[in-house]
């Protein structure tokens, strides 16, 4: 699709004049996002609990406090246009309270400041995982439901913050949320080092037949879908008060996409098989001990084993139509990238 001048015009105008937040500005995905705005030329603020001088150094003003703090988030949106919303708890285990506190109430915290002061624009970092229930998800798209019974406290949080995120739509504020699925690339800090940690204990094991297809999100890709997204709601916003799925067009074999990855870095493949019921039973069995003394963090849920045994794959289409998305970064540049990056570390230190 061809933008017409007027809207080209109206983004670039924006886009050198207006101040553009980053919530979550030292996070995987806000480092991605911080970098490609200032690419574009555009003014930029982070906003983190802790401090990056990196991002300083790149010319960012960054504010630091917490989501949960009205006077600091206010002191962060003060004098901002666009507000991106990427801050979530992600852990795999932590208790409900945690979950609601920062994705939920964080985000309604996000919402309030925004209105406050006066800001124009805000980009939610959503998950697929708010449409994903006990089933296989081949090429879905927006049309599907909210899921009916979550596995974890994380996607029944993130839906919660999404469907805020998305009433608060309106011709003051332009809202959309954005759902990139399994971020990967270069620096990802959690998913990547467990499944490499997991093949070095002996833990890991193909799901099933291992033909379940996925849809990942190279971080560069995702940074560039929420950079349009922004974009298009400065212009004539037809994303706004609307989800969008945004990965890697092509899905992949999820098992032979880690097998890759393990060769890629000098290990072993994986050939072994376990069955997806065994799997979400040892899921279950762990949940149900880890509330037992001195047991520590569950190495696996049902929420992971359902995430390793289905299909869960999107299409684009929609992010395509109503904000040009386009991947920037092939799954072959991807790889080669990410590779070169775990080969330059220590096997074991990744």
């Amino acid at each position: 699709m061809v933008l017409e001048n007027s809207d080209f015009e109206r983004r670039e105008k924006s886009k050198m004049s207006e101040k553009y937040l980053v919530l979550g500005g030292g996070g995987f995905l806000g480092h991605a996002l911080v970098k490609r705005l200032l690419r574009a030329g555009c003014i930029v603020r982070s906003f983190s609990r802790r401090n990056y001088p990196e991002l300083e150094a790149m010319g960012v003003e960054c504010v630091q406090g917490d989501i949960l703090d009205h006077a600091s988030l206010e002191r962060a949106c003060t004098g901002c246009d666009t507000v991106f919303h990427t801050i979530a708890i992600c852990d795999i285990v932590k208790g409900w309270k945690a979950y609601y506190d920062v994705n939920v109430q964080g985000t309604q915290n996000v919402i309030d400041s925004c209105r406050k002061c006066g800001v124009k624009r805000l980009v939610y970092t959503s998950s697929p995982s708010v449409v994903i229930g006990q089933q296989d998800i081949v090429m879905g798209t927006e049309e599907l439901p909210y899921a009916k019974r979550y596995l974890s406290p994380y996607p029944a949080t993130k839906a919660m913050a999404e469907q805020m995120v998305l009433k608060a739509d309106s011709p003051e504020m332009r809202t959309c949320a954005l759902r990139p699925h399994l971020m990967w690339g270069v620096g990802e800090p959690h998913i990547i080092p467990n499944l490499l940690k997991m093949a070095d204990a002996g833990r890991l094991a193909i799901v099933g037949d291992g033909m379940n297809r996925v849809s990942i999100t190279n971080v560069e890709n995702a940074a560039e879908a929420h950079y349009l997204a922004a974009m298009e709601l400065a212009a004539t916003a037809r994303c706004a008060g609307k989800p969008y799925f945004v990965n890697d067009m092509e899905p992949v074999l999820l098992w032979d996409w880690i097998n890759r990855l393990l060769e890629g870095t000098g290990r072993p493949k994986i050939t072994r098989h376990i069955s997806r019921r065994m799997l979400y039973f040892m899921g279950w069995l762990n949940e149900l001990m880890h509330h037992l003394p001195g047991t520590g963090v569950p190495k696996l849920t049902r929420f992971v084993a359902n995430q390793l045994g289905r299909s869960h794959c999107f299409s684009c289409e929609r992010a395509e139509i109503d904000f040009c998305y386009k991947p920037v970064v092939s799954p072959e540049e991807g790889i080669q990238l990410m590779l070169a990056s775990l080969n330059s570390v220590p096997k074991g230190k990744e």
